[in-house]
């Protein structure tokens, strides 16, 4: 795609919201509705897109990515009225009398660029937002997931209004292309790499961004747990089978560049032998079995990039208090766990790590409720989504105060005297007793 046809879908999509169809309660229950159908009519074709980009497991597809894009448009449909709906606010003595509400509306035209551990859901979840808060969307897909996002190209296509909800397909060409356009805010999901690319591009428009990176999520398990030795080994056996690499439940790493990258990480020196469990790989299916390192050197190369992958190192600590100063040392997660049944160590954890999120006594859980909002903090990211949050991260605010011609305050207007001081002064303090004292010169 070259800059002038990239130009030519954001000028077209500007002069269809700038008709207003889109701010309507109607455009956008209808479009939302459409995105339902497509979860309720193709769940095969979505199923095998997936398996055909990840391998992904028939059950993880329908549960993780289908089930979930339904729920976030069910809550939407339930809640778009209430959601649209002005909120009225209370005003004071300074603008007495008037009435004051804000109003919520549409940002314009989005870019969304999605990413392709879960990519379907991680497509259409922030798109189900910005059609709901009346905006106007570019979708770009991952094309590390093709299948899925020639299925997404197909499916919205037929089912959504094209003149206002467009699928661009392609890679870096396609993508730099569409981060040269000005849009009224931009959504990406990925690495921080190109992260700081999406928000340069969208500096020079002084464009709003939603940054939804990754990092490393630290997972702190407390010894008072009665966590069993070989707890983890025996449960991925219990999973996966002695031949994990030929289970069908196991998906398939994306591509053979994030497999090579992975077995790079298991053969580096410092940790080729700290594996404990694990360490199997298929490269023609492009397989690596859930592997399990301890006590890795904190330099070494797993420690210190992104994961991605069914790696997990393993550090022990003497006492449990040493786990948040290494967590600190680091920059803040994308999510934190901890296993405890340790009251205090629950509050100050929550108190003292700072992450995007948190779950206490599980993992990933916090990510499926819809009344938590998902995002980062610093190299994790920036701004959140789920549920009303998604409405709220593609709207803007408007702050609206409405008066009369009545009841207008000479002192706000030369010529100034100390007497329009002090019953400015009194007003702005919302002292009544002081306004009168000033109205009758004491």
């Amino acid at each position: 795609m070259a800059a002038v046809e990239a130009e030519g879908v954001a000028e077209e999509l500007r002069s269809t919201y700038a008709t207003g169809k889109t701010k309507t309660f109607e455009w956008r229950a209808s479009q939302l509705k459409a995105l339902l159908k497509i979860v309720t009519h193709h769940e095969k074709e979505i199923v095998e897109a997936l398996r055909c980009d990840l391998n992904k497991p028939e059950l993880e597809a329908v549960v993780y990515e289908i089930a979930a894009v339904a729920s976030s448009c069910k809550l939407a449909l339930k809640e778009l009225y209430h959601w649209m709906k002005p909120q009225k606010v209370k005003t004071s003595l300074l603008s007495f009398p008037s009435s004051a509400e804000i109003v919520t509306e549409p940002l314009g035209v989005i870019l969304v660029i999605s990413t392709w551990n879960y990519p379907f859901f991680l497509s259409l979840d922030p798109l189900i937002g910005a059609i709901a808060a009346g905006n106007a969307v570019v979708l770009k897909p991952s094309e590390v997931a093709p299948a899925t996002s020639s299925l997404l190209s197909k499916l919205l296509g037929e089912y959504l209004d094209i003149s206002a909800v467009k699928v661009i397909e392609g890679a870096v060409p396609e993508t730099t292309a569409l981060l040269e356009q000005k849009w009224d805010k931009i959504f990406y999901t990925g690495n921080g790499k190109v992260g700081r690319i999406v928000l340069a591009a969208a500096a020079k428009h002084l464009t709003p961004v939603v940054l939804e990176l990754g990092g490393k999520s630290p997972v702190v398990v407390d010894a008072n747990i009665n966590l069993k030795v070989d707890a983890l080994s025996a449960e991925l056996q219990k999973f996966y089978g002695k031949d994990p690499v030929g289970c069908k439940d196991l998906s398939s790493i994306i591509n053979s560049h994030h497999f090579d990258r992975l077995t790079k990480l298991l053969e580096d020196q410092k940790v080729s032998g700290k594996i404990v469990y694990g360490g199997q790989r298929d490269k023609t299916n492009l397989k690596i079995a859930p592997t399990i390192l301890l006590d890795v050197p904190r330099d070494s190369l797993i420690m210190n990039e992104e994961i991605f992958g069914p790696l997990l190192p393993i550090i022990t600590v003497n006492k449990i208090e040493d786990c948040l100063g290494f967590i600190n040392a680091k920059e803040k997660p994308l999510a934190a766990y901890l296993f405890t049944n340790d009251k205090k160590l629950k509050e100050e954890f929550i108190r003292n790590v700072s992450a995007g999120g948190m779950t206490i006594n599980d993992t990933v859980l916090h990510f499926a409720e819809s009344g938590l909002p998902f995002g980062g903090v610093g190299e994790s990211g920036m701004g959140a989504y789920h549920g009303k949050f998604s409405f709220d991260a593609f709207s803007h605010k408007k702050a609206v105060l409405q008066r009369g011609f009545g009841g207008e305050v000479a002192a706000r207007y030369p010529p100034y005297d100390s007497g329009k001081s002090r019953f400015l002064r009194a007003l702005l303090e919302g002292n009544v007793v002081g306004m009168i004292r000033a109205l009758i010169g004491w």
